[in-house]
């Protein structure tokens, strides 16, 4: 398996990388949405001929990647067919896009099952979903202790942010209409509020912004440095300001003392054992976007 896993980064992640390098995001952010909505076992990657699976729900339309996982596949297929799930290529990539963007290098458990079901509903069902990027702290550690992660994990994976871009729409009410009449967030540094502004109209339904503006396809901890400095693109990034740990831990991580790198590959582990499937359970897919 290690070295079909090796395989897999040599010849298919640094390669997309040299070309696509804004697709690192997308694909690390993929194992979250996968894992967060029944655990690690690639229900995001279903099509439906109706449109109702998973990667129809608003929150995951912004995903890409989806033929990076599936040219994957296909290798690792006619290496050693029905070995690799599609669940746990999606945990490999996302190792593999943080390595290719100078992050750090993490050992990923293998042996998930895929699983077969994937509905529309549960991404955006309001207790049990994804978390909103306009999510209180609260809402967010909520989210994160649902699935077994603690406020740390919640803090160090959103150190994720480094990398990647989001729709001017995910913060428009930020810049033009905060409380529903026509104000700007409070919390947000007035400088970058008005930077944003010159990017991003009213409105405006497809330009995106860099979450770590300035080394967005770089894996470091600069998102921290920003956040402390009330630049956290979107409200989910601003409200880790809001509560004393994970406060704490964007300091730290703006210090000669920053941990976030070793902390990174911890949490990234702690997430991909979210309700996995093994054993007799789920099955190893042929075609990711296909049951068998």
């Amino acid at each position: 398996m290690r070295n079909h896993a090796h395989m897999l980064k040599r010849s298919y992640i640094n390669e997309v990388m040299a070309v696509a390098p804004s697709l690192s995001g997308p694909l690390l952010r993929m194992h979250f949405h996968d894992c967060f909505i029944r655990g690690c076992d690639g229900s995001v990657l279903l099509d439906s001929p109706t449109n109702q699976s998973e990667k129809f729900a608003p929150p995951n339309l912004s995903l890409r990647g989806f033929n990076i996982i599936d040219r994957v596949k296909l290798a690792l297929e006619n290496a050693c067919p029905g070995v690799v799930s599609c669940a746990d290529i999606v945990a490999l990539v996302a190792r593999d896009v943080t390595v290719a963007t100078k992050g750090p290098f993490w050992e990923v458990e293998t042996g998930r099952r895929d699983g077969n079901v994937s509905l529309i509903s549960e991404p955006i069902n309001p207790a049990t979903g994804l978390p909103p990027f306009f999510a209180s702290i609260n809402l967010l550690k909520q989210s994160f202790a649902l699935r077994g992660l603690n406020t740390k994990d919640l803090v160090v994976l959103s150190g994720g942010h480094t990398i990647g871009m989001s729709h001017c729409s995910s913060f428009d009410s930020r810049l033009y209409n905060f409380t529903g009449k026509g104000d700007t967030d409070p919390s947000m540094d007035p400088n970058y509020i008005a930077r944003l502004k010159l990017k991003c109209k009213q409105g405006d339904q497809t330009t995106l912004a860099e979450l770590d503006p300035g080394s967005f396809k770089t894996f470091d901890d600069s998102y921290y440095r920003l956040v402390t400095k009330r630049r956290g693109l979107l409200q989910s990034d601003a409200a880790l300001l809001n509560d004393p740990e994970t406060r704490a831990y964007l300091v730290q991580s703006t210090s000669h003392g920053s941990t976030f790198f070793k902390d990174f590959g911890v949490s990234m582990v702690n997430m991909g054992r979210i309700g996995v499937l093994t054993g007799s359970q789920g099955e190893v897919r042929t075609i990711c976007s296909k049951r068998n």
